[in-house]
């Protein structure tokens, strides 16, 4: 038997309206050219329930009863950890046989949903004392201010690595298509080291680091890079520098370095990477690398280095505002 169209939500309005006025069904049949026993249905629906909207349908019966819900649903909220196995288990001990789709299901009724646990760093209550207090000095800055910071970092950029997933289309039996494959080497075919700057005028400048870092290296980099970086952003007067608290940028000498210079740092709290904006900004970078693909080190350096002149002073600004709304 043919499924029927199903009458749209206005016209059974309609049809309670004339019905309302006084019309008969066979009436309101004619005038909406529908079955009088279509119309009928409609009228019923309205005088029992008060509403033309499809009511909800029965279905087969839920296989966890409701105290069933609420165990596993107060177990994943004390430990979000739990397995769908783990659950499965407890319902079969209590008498539930399910499977673990039915426990997916369930769970997202209940507005769980299983996802990737983000990687975030490690803090100890030290760490979160000094996050809670920078927030609070900084919550009423205006945006200005921090349109006035040059934010810093250091990143590791791989050449066949993890930053090169894609996802393709592709015909049955073409996944070794050279269009459709990503070449890869033992131990991920190598990596360069950037340092690089920016601020919500734009990307500063990006440089390959070459040899292992230490202090004396790392103030070579500021010397030749932090200022010329600043005046090609045109920052204001008083503008402020960010960099985190590796040991390099610590360092005695480093500090000493900076004061006689009279660059102005903003205090930062440690273990907290996911509060500079720069670490969103190595993101974008990262996919626009991935996209053309590098072949070889040289390559990827050259790339990185075009892709990062290319980034819009639109984005800059964005991530900075975002990231201290």
């Amino acid at each position: 038997m043919a499924k029927t169209k199903e009458l749209s939500k206005d016209t059974r309005n309609k049809i309670v309206d004339l019905h309302q006025v006084g019309k008969t069904e066979s009436a309101i049949g004619k005038q909406l050219g529908l079955k009088k026993s279509t119309v009928g249905a409609i009228i019923r629906k309205w005088k029992t329930y008060k509403t033309t909207d499809n009511l909800p349908r029965s279905g087969a019966p839920r296989k966890i009863s409701p105290r069933g819900v609420k165990m596993i649903t107060r177990t994943v909220s004390k430990n979000p950890r739990t397995t769908r196995g783990d659950l499965v288990n407890d319902l079969q001990r209590a008498g539930t046989k399910v499977t673990k789709p039915t426990i997916s299901n369930t769970l997202r009724r209940q507005g769980l949903k299983s996802c990737s646990a983000r990687r975030v760093p490690l803090l100890k209550p030290v760490h979160v004392q000094a996050r809670l207090k920078f927030a609070r000095e900084h919550l009423d800055d205006p945006d200005e201010d921090w349109e006035n910071v040059i934010w810093s970092d250091e990143t590791k950029i791989e050449l066949f690595g993890k930053n090169s997933t894609r996802r393709v289309w592709r015909t049955k039996n073409a996944e070794l298509h050279p269009k459709n494959t990503i070449p890869t080497v033992k131990h991920g075919g190598g990596n360069i080291m950037l340092w690089g700057c920016f601020s919500a005028k734009g990307p500063g400048r990006l440089i390959r680091v070459k040899e292992r870092m230490n202090g004396a290296m790392y103030r070579e980099i500021l010397s030749e890079n932090l200022l010329p970086s600043a005046r090609a952003l045109k920052m204001k007067r008083g503008w402020v520098f960010q960099h985190d608290n590796d040991p390099k940028h610590t360092a005695r000498a480093t500090k000493e370095w900076l004061r006689k210079k009279h660059f102005k740092v903003l205090e930062w709290p440690s273990q907290s990477p996911d509060l500079n904006p720069i670490e969103n900004l190595w993101r974008e970078l990262k996919v626009r690398v991935a996209q053309r693909q590098p072949q070889n080190i040289t390559a990827l350096e050259e790339i990185c280095m075009e892709e990062w002149a290319k980034i819009p002073a639109t984005v800059c600004e964005n991530l900075v505002k975002t990231e201290n709304v």
